[in-house]
Order: C-alpha cells, then structure tokens, then sequence
C-alpha cells in the first residue's frame, strides 16, 4: 500500500543530489524531512538495466539518517570494490534504491538449522559473524536465494568462508528494512 509520509522520496533525492553533484551533473535539491536528523541506518543499492552497479550501507545507526545515505550513496557510485566508479555518461541511466534498516537484532539457536528454522524469506535481512569475518545480505537478496540453505550458504561465501561453514563461534544477527526504489512506491 503507498504511503503518504515523504521520506521514501526524499531520501532518494538525497542519494540522487548526492552522486549527482560528485559526477558534476544536474539534480533537483531535495526536500527536507525531520527524520533526516535522526540517526538512522541506510543502504544504497544503485543498478542499470536491472543488473547491481553498486551497494554501500550501514549496519548500525552511527550519524544522522541524511549524512549516512548521501555517503552511501556516493560510496555505491564510487568506491563498491566490485565496480569501477560510476561514470556521468552512466547517470542517467543508474537507479537507485533506498533501503533504511532496523536495529539488528542478535538471534538465539542451538545449530545451523535451528538458525535457518527462525529466518523469515524475504523479511529478515542477515549479519553473519565468525572472530573478524563478517557479511551481510538485505532481505532483497532473498529474490535470488529463497532457499534459508542457499541464502546462508552464498552469506557465508561471502564473509570468505566455505558455504559448509559451521562453527562455534558463529553469531546471526537479522533486521529489516524499509526500502524504496525511484518510479515505485514504498514496500
């Protein structure tokens, strides 16, 4: 259902104003919205034609909500390591996604399928820690990975471990997100 609070926009246009003025090319300036000085914990994912071009977030809510989605956004644009930076002939071609994430919550489990039991497909967003090694996946990647194994197993590749991975020291923790994306409403 649309909502009519304007936040999905306006943090859009922030992200948009912001990889815009770095590529030196035209944008509107966005509105303001009070929730942008609240503290607030965003992911940026920017894709062409359908396929990922970037995505730079923040797990934790550590700066006001419009700082941290203007330097995801340009990280998205300019530093993902698994893209070159984006180009201005690209920009207009780039859309972008906001997601805004809830504080991450640590789960409880006896085993890795205890785990997966608890994880809800397409809801819960997902932290794998083991000692230093740590990854991520917004509950959108669920789209490509709808099986908790699969999801779990591609995480774990991820953080840089086999995706047969189990340990003692292994800790979850799940979110979930707010997310808009330019020519929708909010999901």
């Amino acid at each position: 259902m649309p909502t009519t609070d304007p936040l999905g926009p306006v943090l859009l246009a922030q992200a948009r104003k912001a990889i815009a003025d770095a590529l030196d090319q035209p944008a509107p300036t966005p509105a303001d919205h009070p929730q942008l000085k609240e503290r607030g914990a965003s992911f940026v994912t920017l894709t062409i034609n359908g396929e990922l071009r970037g995505c730079i977030g923040s797990l934790n809510a550590h700066r006001a909500l419009g700082e941290d989605v203007r330097e995801n956004a340009l990280a998205a644009a300019l530093r993902d390591p698994r893209f070159p930076p984006l180009s201005a002939r690209e920009f207009g071609q780039v859309r972008v996604e906001v997601s805004l994430l809830s504080e991450p919550e640590f789960m409880e489990f006896s085993d890795e399928a205890d785990a997966l039991a608890q994880l809800v497909p397409g809801r819960d967003g997902v932290i794998f820690f083991n000692g230093c090694q740590k990854a991520t996946f917004l509950p959108q990647v669920w789209d490509q990975l709808p099986d908790p194994r699969d999801f779990m197993a591609a995480l774990k590749r991820k953080a840089r471990l086999p995706a047969d991975f189990w340990g003692p020291n292994v800790m979850l923790a799940r979110y979930q997100v707010q997310k808009w994306h330019e020519g929708s409403d909010t999901e």
